[in-house]
């Protein structure tokens, strides 16, 4: 049988060359969610993400051990801004995290469960993605227009309006957790491309999203699952 790695496919989405598409076959024994296929691209300002997780990413299916999954936009294609990493590394140079993860909300009696995404920006000075000032956080329940959930798809907006670099080529990565990390080039902002309408799914079809994002405020009282 072929590692998984080899499994793991990038190509163009047929008939929209402006995004790309990866899939990954998880390693046997994975407890948590982990994304089996991901569809990005720019949009405006945006970069559009379709994350398909092999379980549900959040919910009583996973209870304690729910999705934490990290990936990692290098917005300009090049090592010279973003993360600092020693050696070759397919991570160095990453300008843009997105950690995606299954959490419970203890600031009620209830202790829903909810999925919260958020996205960090990497500067020079960042030499993990804890280091990164985090620029936006959503909640499913509460950023309709930037995050919506069907299954164990998730549809999601990230703003890429700010202070971060931009050229012709993006770079996306997604490091799956004891697998090799797995890569693919896209357009970037400075290319022209998905500069039309922004588009999100939900409510059973795609409708338009507005521009920008949910301004930052204080991180709520609630813990990964």
């Amino acid at each position: 049988m072929l590692p998984s790695l080899a499994l793991a496919l990038f190509t163009m989405s047929a008939g929209a060359k402006e995004r790309v598409t990866f899939r990954y076959t998880p390693l046997a024994g994975d407890e948590r969610p982990v994304i089996t296929e991901a569809v990005v691209g720019p949009q405006g300002n945006d970069f559009a993400l379709r994350l398909t997780f092999n379980k549900p990413p959040f919910g009583a299916e996973c209870g304690t051990r729910c999705a934490n999954s990290t990936l990692l936009i290098d917005t300009d294609a090049t090592v010279g801004s973003g993360l600092k990493l020693e050696g070759k590394v397919a991570e160095k140079g990453a300008d843009l995290a997105i950690i995606i993860q299954g959490a419970r909300d203890l600031s009620g009696a209830s202790g829903d469960s909810f999925l919260r995404v958020k996205v960090r920006h990497l500067t020079n000075e960042a030499r993990t993605v804890d280091d990164g000032e985090l620029i936006a956080e959503l909640d499913h329940r509460k950023d309709p227009d930037r995050i919506h959930v069907e299954g164990n798809t998730v549809f999601l907006l990230v703003d890429a309006s700010g202070n971060l670099p931009s050229g012709r080529k993006a770079r996306i990565v997604y490091h799956p957790p004891g697998d090799k990390a797995l890569q693919a080039s896209l357009p970037g902002m400075a290319g022209g491309s998905g500069r039309g309408k922004v588009m999100i799914f939900r409510r059973g079809s795609w409708g338009q999203a507005p521009q920008g994002g949910t301004p930052v405020s204080p991180e709520p009282r609630a813990e990964p699952r």
